[in-house]
């Protein structure tokens, strides 16, 4: 599966999907710093991948739109990298079963 993690996500987030064998890119990697939301939206639909964001603004252009890309919206507090890390990597079955079964917004509370 393609992700795209947005700017507020660690870049170690993208690495580690990469090592479980996923294709995934940082914000960072394309944009640099403060990358426009239209530009990470446009890139996920050009690229058929998945944005994991904390940023509400996904989950608001996600319900105006007809089409677009999945989007994995993580509504977690500020949370120290390595515990964000681990957390994720428990719900990533949940998360990738969700998006098999054609959920376009999977919300992580």
């Amino acid at each position: 599966m393609k992700f795209i993690v947005d700017a507020q996500l660690p870049p170690a987030l993208a690495r580690m999907l990469t090592a479980l064998g996923h294709e995934a890119e940082h914000a960072h990697d394309f944009g640099g710093d403060g990358v426009p939301d239209g530009s990470i939206w446009q890139r996920a639909q050009q690229h058929g991948a998945v944005i994991l964001t904390k940023d509400e603004d996904f989950l608001l252009r996600h319900q105006s739109r007809v089409q677009g890309p999945p989007v994995i919206w993580i509504r977690w507090g500020n949370t120290r990298k390595q515990p964000l890390l681990e957390k994720f990597d428990t719900l990533l079955p949940a998360i990738l079963a969700a998006l098999d079964r054609g959920e376009t917004l999977v919300e992580l509370i």
